[in-house]
C-alpha cells in the first residue's frame, strides 16, 4: 500500500508531458499553423495525403521543366517571414523572394495594355491612357482600399469570430465602408472607365470570389499590393513550402508524408486520434486540419454527429468555382511577356453570370496567363519557358461534364488563344502540356464540388459566417485555411494560421 502511494507522489510530482498536436495537411496554412506550434513547444505532427507537401501548392516536373500547381501571387510577405522570426530564424536561410514588375499586365481584345505595379508615376501614366478623368478617382478608391485594409486586414485578419458577439463587434466599421456592396460597385463609384473598372476589380477572381458580388472589403487587396509588393520564390512556389517544411522540420516537428488520414477518432465531445489509410494511428491533445472543410467534417469526422450535422450544413452553403488549367513548356524565351498577365474576354459581368451562377461552360473566357520563366529561368531548360493558362469555370455541382472528354477540347481552346494574342506559333513551340480541372481538385485534394477556393467569399460567409478556427461543439477540434476564417490566397489561410495557433497555444496551456 505504501508502495502505490509513492508511485502517486511520483506521478503527481513530475513535469506534465508536453502537449501534442496533429495537423491534417500540408498546404500553406496546415504548414504555417505548424510552425507555430512547433515554435510555441507543441510537440507537431503534419500529416499529409500526398507524395509531397504544399496542397494547392504541389508541383510537377516534366521534360526539365518545373510547373507549379498554384498560387503563384506572394503578397504580404512580412506574414510569411513572421513564421521565422517566431524563433529567431531569418526566412531568407530557406527562401528567395523575387520581386514581380509589373504586378500584371491586363490585355483586352481591342489590343489595350494596362500595367498595373506600385510604380505611382507610372501607373498613373497607364490609368491616363484609358481616362485622363480616372486618376482622381484612383486617388479616391485608393483611400477607400487603406480604410477597408486597416478593419478588415490589420485588425480583422488574424482574429477568430468564434460567436456572433464578435461580428456584432466588427459590424460597425464594416458598415462604415459599405462592406455590404460588392467590389465591382465600389469601384465603378470612383472609375468611369469600364478597362479600369475591371482592372481593379478582378483580384477577388484570385480568392475564388465574383468581383459583382464579393463584398467590397476585398479592395484591400490594392493596398496589400501596394505596400508589400508581389513577390515570386526563386524555383517557385513549391520552394516557399519545401522552406516552411525545412524549418519546421529544423524545430523538430514531424512529417508524415503518402498516408492521407481517413478519420478522426472522436470520444465525447474530444478529438481522441487520427487513423490514415496504412493502418497507422496516434493520440493528440488536438487536431487541427488543413483539408477541405467539406472532407473533414462530412468523411473525417463522419462517424460522429458533430460530423454529420456540419456535413449537412456545409452542403447548403456556395463554394467558389473550379479552375481549368493547362500548363505548358515551350519553345524559345518571351521578354516581352511578363510574369503575370490577365488576358480579359470579350464579356466581363455576362462571363461571371455564366461562371457563378448558370453553371455553364462559355464560349469565351479570361485567362490568368503565368511565365515564370521571365523572372526565374530556373523553372525551364535552357532556352525554354514554362507557362500555365488558367480559367475560372464553374464548380462539378453546377458544371456536370465529362472532364474526361471537354479536357483536350477546352485546352485547345485556351491555346488557341493565347496563339491567336500573344505567341502565333505555340503549338509548333510546345515541348510538353497537360492540364488539371476540376475532377483533379476533387479527387487529388478532396475538393468538394473540384472548387479550387472552398466557400465563396461572400459576406454572408465571411467571419463568423465562414468555418471557424476552433470547432463549436469539439472542443480541441480545430480548422485552418481556405474554408476558415479569414479565407482564401496565401495572405488569408497564413492569417487563419495565426489565429488557429493563437487558440490552440493557449488551449493546450491549461
Amino acid at each position: 500500500m505504501s508502495t502505490a502511494k509513492g508511485r502517486s507522489a511520483n506521478r503527481e510530482a513530475s513535469p506534465k508531458a508536453s502537449p501534442k498536436a496533429c495537423v491534417i495537411g500540408a498546404g500553406f496554412g496546415g504548414m504555417a499553423l505548424a510552425i507555430r506550434l512547433q515554435s510555441a513547444g507543441i510537440a507537431t505532427t503534419v500529416i499529409e495525403s500526398r507524395d509531397k507537401p504544399g496542397g494547392r501548392a504541389y508541383f510537377w516536373q516534366k521534360d526539365g521543366f518545373t510547373f507549379d500547381a498554384g498560387p503563384t501571387v506572394v503578397t504580404d510577405p512580412d506574414c510569411l517571414r513572421e513564421l521565422w522570426a517566431l524563433s529567431g530564424h531569418d526566412m531568407a536561410e530557406d527562401v528567395e523572394l523575387m520581386p514581380v514588375m509589373p504586378f500584371y499586365r491586363l490585355n483586352w481584345p481591342d489590343g489595350t495594355n494596362f500595367d498595373y505595379s506600385n510604380d505611382e508615376a507610372g501607373l498613373r501614366k497607364e490609368i491616363t491612357k484609358l481616362d485622363p478623368a480616372d486618376v482622381a478617382g484612383y486617388e479616391a478608391f485608393l483611400d477607400y482600399a487603406a480604410g477597408v485594409y486597416e478593419e478588415g486586414y490589420v485588425k480583422l485578419g488574424t482574429v477568430p469570430f468564434l460567436n456572433f458577439k464578435s461580428m456584432i463587434k466588427a459590424a460597425p466599421a464594416l458598415a462604415r465602408y459599405g462592406a455590404w456592396r460588392s467590389v465591382y460597385s465600389v469601384v465603378s463609384k470612383y472609375i468611369r472607365s469600364e478597362k479600369l473598372r475591371e482592372a481593379l476589380s478582378f483580384h477577388t477572381l484570385l480568392v475564388g470570389g465574383n468581383p459583382m458580388k464579393t463584398s467590397s472589403i476585398y479592395a484591400l487587396i490594392h493596398k496589400l499590393e501596394k505596400d508589400g509588393g508581389v513577390w515570386w520564390t526563386r524555383g517557385g512556389t513549391n520552394r516557399l513550402i519545401a522552406g516552411m517544411v525545412r524549418h519546421f522540420e529544423r524545430l523538430g516537428g514531424t512529417m508524415r508524408l503518402g498516408d492521407g488520414v481517413e478519420r478522426i477518432e472522436t470520444i465525447g465531445k474530444r478529438a481522441n486520434a487520427v487513423h490514415t489509410r496504412s493502418g497507422w494511428t496516434d493520440t493528440f491533445d488536438a487536431v487541427a486540419s488543413n483539408a477541405d472543410i467539406m472532407h473533414s467534417y462530412r468523411d473525417l469526422l463522419g462517424t460522429s454527429q458533430r460530423g454529420k450535422s456540419m456535413a449537412k450544413s456545409l452542403s447548403r452553403k456556395s463554394f467558389s468555382p473550379g479552375l481549368f488549367v493547362v500548363h505548358f513548356g515551350i519553345e524559345g524565351t518571351w521578354p516581352g511577356i511578363p510574369h503575370h498577365m490577365i488576358l480579359f474576354g470579350p464579356r466581363y459581368k455576362g462571363l461571371l453570370d455564366d461562371i457563378y451562377d448558370k453553371g455553364v461552360l462559355p464560349a469565351d473566357f479570361s485567362i490568368y496567363l503565368h511565365h515564370p520563366t521571365v523572372t526565374d529561368p530556373s523553372m525551364a531548360p535552357e532556352g525554354k519557358s514554362t507557362f500555365y493558362a488558367l480559367v475560372p469555370v464553374a464548380h462539378m455541382g453546377k458544371l456536370t461534364v465529362d472532364w474526361d472528354v471537354i479536357g483536350p477540347q477546352l485546352e485547345k481552346r485556351i491555346l488557341d488563344e493565347v496563339g491567336r494574342r500573344l505567341i502565333p506559333d505555340i503549338h509548333d513551340r510546345i515541348v510538353t502540356s497537360f492540364h488539371y480541372a476540376p475532377k483533379d481538385f476533387a479527387q487529388d485534394l478532396n475538393a468538394h464540388l473540384g472548387s479550387a477556393f472552398s466557400l465563396e467569399p461572400l459576406l454572408t460567409q465571411s467571419a463568423w459566417f465562414r468555418g471557424h478556427n476552433r470547432d463549436d461543439v469539439i472542443d480541441n477540434f480545430y480548422l485552418v485555411g481556405a474554408g476558415t476564417h479569414p479565407g482564401a490566397g496565401i495572405p488569408g489561410v497564413v492569417g487563419s494560421a495565426k489565429a488557429t495557433a493563437g487558440l490552440m497555444i493557449e488551449d493546450l496551456s491549461r
